[in-house]
């Protein structure tokens, strides 16, 4: 009996020990959290690389314009605009009118405390209030200021210095309800804007409409490149076509041509840019307006920009000159949002030079 009592004591021994070696696997509780760990280190850097793939400017890259490397800034001595103070007076082209209002916004950001007037006349008349009235103390211009212009100037003794600024290109457009007009050569430009009465008349395919013109104002340095590019610097032609409307606003000019798909004008590319789902700019003998064509001079009708002044007002007036340093260091970081095209590294610097020698 006892005997039987000792073998069950050992049975139930067994037991016991047998029960608790199925237990031990317990430590999987354990290894669970590690598990988990380990996923979430295996996904932290998931998380972690996405921001880099989306912060990747690769969408960004692609610009239809492409900006020029930055003037090294050291060429011109540093502008505070917060030390700044005075008016400034500048008048011309509204093609250079949208870039100068730029600037004068940036310079007036970034602390002047004075007064810039900017007015849009066209580049003719910029230059005469510059070079005859002197009522102005810089000049904007599409084109290079004429003889003539300088005679003027140094007749109130005056010595323009031009500081080259950027590019344009001048777009010849349609609306995008035109669907006939795609590519045009320039023999066909010079018959469209001057004895071409209908649309038919430089191609038999094109509609038998009447062409509605919508040109720039004749005192307009758009103009002037137009003429003397197309029509050999001879404007009659050009002034004598029917169903033609001037104007040196160029947004008028851009209303105009919306108003029928048989209408057509010119104007600086920025204006065509701002309007590009309304308008489509024309190839000139099969090359579009683009930064390629402008910079390579394959587009026939791309064009220097231009600010004149005189060494003697930025001397005496150091509003000026800092404005004309401020936009000679910082055209190129704001030209492109403008639409236009920025100068190369060399032309600007060549422009800060003449700054340099102007202060001398």
């Amino acid at each position: 009996m006892r005997r039987t009592l000792v073998v069950l004591l050992i049975l139930v021994a067994l037991i016991v020990t047998a029960c608790g070696q199925k237990t031990t696997p317990a430590p999987t509780v354990t290894e669970a959290p590690q598990t988990v760990e380990a996923t979430k280190a295996t996904e932290a850097p998931k998380t972690a690389e996405a921001p880099k793939a989306t912060a990747t400017p690769k969408t960004a890259e692609p610009t239809p314009v492409p900006v020029a490397k930055p003037v090294q800034p050291h060429l011109l001595p540093e502008v505070n605009p917060m030390e700044v103070s005075g008016n400034i007076v500048t008048a011309g082209s509204s093609t250079v009118y949208p870039l100068a209002e730029r600037m004068a916004e940036r310079f007036y950001d970034e602390g002047f405390k004075g007064q810039i007037t900017i007015d849009s006349i066209g580049s003719g008349a910029g230059f005469e209030r510059f070079c005859k009235t002197g009522e102005t103390d810089i000049a904007n211009a599409s084109r290079t200021i004429k003889d003539s212009e300088k005679e003027a100037c140094a007749a109130i003794g005056r010595t323009p210095i031009a500081f080259r600024v950027g590019t344009d290109a001048i777009a010849v457009v349609v609306s995008q309800e035109n669907t006939f007009v795609t590519d045009v050569t320039l023999e066909e430009l010079a018959l469209i804007f001057s004895t071409a009465q209908k649309w038919s008349d430089v191609r038999p395919e094109w509609p038998a409409e009447p062409i509605l013109r919508f040109i720039p104002g004749t005192d307009s340095g758009t103009f002037d490149y137009f003429v003397e590019h197309i029509f050999n610097k001879d404007k009659e032609p050009h002034l004598k076509a029917s169903n033609t409307q001037l104007s040196e606003d160029d947004n008028v000019l851009v209303q105009g041509v919306l108003g029928s798909p048989y209408a057509i004008g010119y104007f600086g590319y920025a204006y065509y840019a701002e309007n590009a789902g309304k308008l489509k700019a024309l190839a000139l003998n099969g090359v579009a307006p683009t930064a390629e064509t402008v910079e390579d001079n394959s587009y026939a009708l791309a064009r220097p920009l231009f600010i004149y002044s005189d060494a003697k007002i930025m001397q005496e007036k150091p509003q000026v000159a800092a404005f004309i340093n401020f936009f000679l260091t910082y055209v190129n970081e704001e030209i492109v949002d403008v639409g236009y095209f920025p100068a190369s590294e060399t032309t600007l610097a060549a422009a800060q030079k003449a700054w340099l020698e102007a202060m001398q």
